[in-house]
């Protein structure tokens, strides 16, 4: 059976594209709901229908003491680049779609030092698990990779982050 999600932004995931893309805004929104986000500097770097990309620079706040990126930075620049394709898909949407984070692996290849990118290219299947929640009303879980390279094109981490989404009670 042929998938029924547009490949084109509702205009709703537009504006939702158009804010995490916009620097300052962003930003704004990091420091109010994500703190730790941008104190590290994570940047979306791109965001499209079926994928993003999140950007994060090794500095002195997300340092360990083995002169790389501290796991939990990459996590968090990882989580990103899978979250912000989830919130676009369910960004304004009619009925209200909750989305949550399940589960969580990682594996880790090479030390990450210098700017570090995360793409996630599980856009397709994150907005086919909405539209599933929205016409069930049951919870759909997905499976969302998203692999860091550094500035060579060299893999050092990969996660896979299990989100949850469902109709929001009360919507």
């Amino acid at each position: 059976m042929q998938s029924q999600v547009p490949t084109t932004l509702s205009e709703n995931a537009r504006e939702f594209q158009r804010l995490a893309t916009s620097t300052a805004k962003f930003k704004l929104f990091m420091l109010k709901d994500l703190p730790l986000a941008f104190f590290a500097g994570l940047k979306v770097a791109r965001l499209e229908h079926d994928q993003c990309q999140v950007r994060i620079d090794y500095k002195w706040i997300n340092k360990n003491p083995f002169r790389s990126m501290y796991f939990a930075a990459q996590a968090m620049a990882a989580e990103l680049s899978t979250g912000a394709l989830a919130m676009m898909h369910v960004y304004k949407e009619k009925p209200r779609v909750s989305m949550l984070v399940f589960d969580m692996k990682a594996s880790f290849s090479k030390k990450a030092v210098g700017r570090i990118t995360f793409t996630c290219l599980s856009g397709n299947e994150i907005a086919e698990a909405v539209r599933k929640a929205k016409e069930t009303g049951q919870g759909v879980t997905v499976d969302a990779k998203t692999i860091g390279t550094d500035q060579q094109g060299e893999r050092v981490s990969e996660f896979v982050f299990t989100w949850t989404f469902k109709v929001a009670k009360g919507s």
